[in-house]
């Protein structure tokens, strides 16, 4: 389907709501029956009709149908938060005594699941350079039963091949997800790649806005089913309808957004990579990028975000050019209309910062609407606070 009708009309029957443009929103809690045996057998399958609206709610089903589409996926759920898609989507997989091989570098709460959380259950994990697919080879155990990606991740934008990985954990009957939220499906399509199941974080792109948060799980309807009857019904962490109705919002101009924040990046990255204060520009889509390559292969853009190095020898530097940026905030997050950095430093006690690990002298910068030339102007004015420090 073309995605235009995908955003602005797909899954959308106006005759039924007065001919209204925007689809309203259904906040209710339940839904009422006229007949007992209709209500029988809303209990016996409450995932094919509307019954209470911690399951399904008719502003929550074309949010669904729309990024299912997206994804070329059969089906999706979507979650209050992309940690919520996270933990449902693995909780629904293992079991006591399951081994999972993830890629390093995960997103935060998915590692603290996988350390924090399952080692309580008996479920144990291993984590590898997905940069190479004989990594996932070597790391495979008899009772492996998921293979995680999160490609790229989120600061050096690591990538896996995701054909290639589909391609192996299938032919052993293993389950792949992956974190999907750098690219969206816009620019990347686990699924189509063969990857059973596709998560990102809607709080991002797909919101747009910075005034939501949630979470997209997409794969088979099998799946997606499994989940919803299980994990999602019990955890109780669907997607409200007010928020369902701001992503539904977010979507109609999420591939305008993302090709402003394209060429913005673009011009951006040029103005880094030339200024002497800078060691390094790390983007998935620059002809620098060790696996430029497969992210051509992959993936059609890269959208906002981006990793620097300064040149310094001490934490304060990099702290002064920070707190010196006037119109960039320091936050967490991305894929809103505004324009942020956040320094790697910051995640780190300061006694424990070491200007020879090029790790630490990080900041990671995602491009929002702004203009390039106020950006690179904020940039630079930050720059110049920190030319007399070393």
């Amino acid at each position: 389907m073309d995605v235009s009708f995908l955003l602005n009309e797909y899954a959308e029957h106006r005759d039924e709501y007065f001919r209204a443009v925007a689809p309203p929103i259904i906040q209710t809690s339940n839904f009422a029956f006229k007949k007992v045996d209709d209500l029988r057998k809303s209990f016996e399958d409450e995932y094919s009709t509307w019954l209470y609206s911690r399951g399904l709610n008719p502003t929550v089903e074309i949010l669904r149908k729309k990024l299912a589409a997206l994804d070329e996926a059969e089906d999706c759920l979507v979650f209050n938060s992309g940690a919520a898609a996270i933990f449902a989507a693995v909780l629904a997989n293992v079991k006591s005594g399951d081994h999972i091989v993830s890629v390093t570098g995960v997103y935060t709460w998915a590692r603290k699941m996988f350390e924090e959380i399952l080692p309580r259950f008996n479920v144990t994990h291993t984590y590898i350079d997905g940069t190479s697919i004989e990594n996932f080879e070597k790391a495979i155990q008899p009772n492996t039963v998921i293979v995680y990606l999160e490609s790229p991740n989120s600061w050096n934008y690591a990538l896996q091949d995701l054909k290639a990985v589909a391609t192996l954990a299938r032919s052993k009957g293993i389950i792949t997800i992956c974190d999907n939220s750098y690219c969206t499906p816009i620019y990347q399509k686990p699924v189509a790649l063969g990857i059973d199941l596709s998560l990102q974080s809607a709080t991002k792109y797909i919101s747009g806005h910075s005034d939501t948060v949630a979470g997209v799980l997409s794969g088979s309807k099998k799946m997606i089913e499994k989940i919803f009857n299980s994990e999602y019904m019990n955890i109780g962490s669907g997607i409200q309808p007010f928020n369902a109705w701001l992503l539904i919002r977010g979507l109609r101009t999420l591939t305008a957004r993302l090709e402003k924040i394209t060429r913005t990046t673009n011009a951006v990255i040029e103005f880094l990579e030339n200024h002497p204060r800078v060691e390094e520009v790390i983007f998935p889509l620059h002809p620098s990028f060790p696996q430029y390559s497969l992210a051509k292969q992959q993936m059609n853009g890269a959208c906002g975000l981006l990793t620097f190095v300064i040149k310094c020898n001490n934490v304060e530097t990099i702290e002064t050019f920070c707190e010196s940026l006037q119109h960039i905030l320091m936050a967490v997050s991305w894929g809103g209309y505004e324009s942020l950095v956040i320094p790697r430093c910051a995640g780190m006690k300061r006694a424990e910062f070491n200007a020879s690990e090029k790790e630490h002298r990080m900041l990671r910068l995602y491009v929002g609407l702004e203009e390039a030339a106020y950006l690179q102007a904020d940039l630079h004015q930050a720059f110049e606070k920190i030319n007399h420090l070393p």
